[in-house]
């Protein structure tokens, strides 16, 4: 598993950071979170708005 971040488009902020195995799972969790099944059941205009998922995986 990797340490994901989501963040959104216009304001920079971040939406959802977490353990995730890929992207798509991250999605899905922070759409959870949100309230929402999955990422593919937001509204159109909120997926619009995330910019990027970030992977943080981060050495010691």
């Amino acid at each position: 598993m990797s340490i994901f971040q989501i963040k959104q488009k216009t304001s920079g902020a971040i939406l959802w950071t977490g353990s995730a195995h890929d992207e798509k799972t991250a999605l899905d969790a922070m759409a959870r979170e949100a309230g929402y099944p999955d990422y593919a059941s937001l509204p159109d205009q909120l997926r619009a708005r995330i910019v990027e998922t970030l992977k943080l995986d981060l050495i010691s």
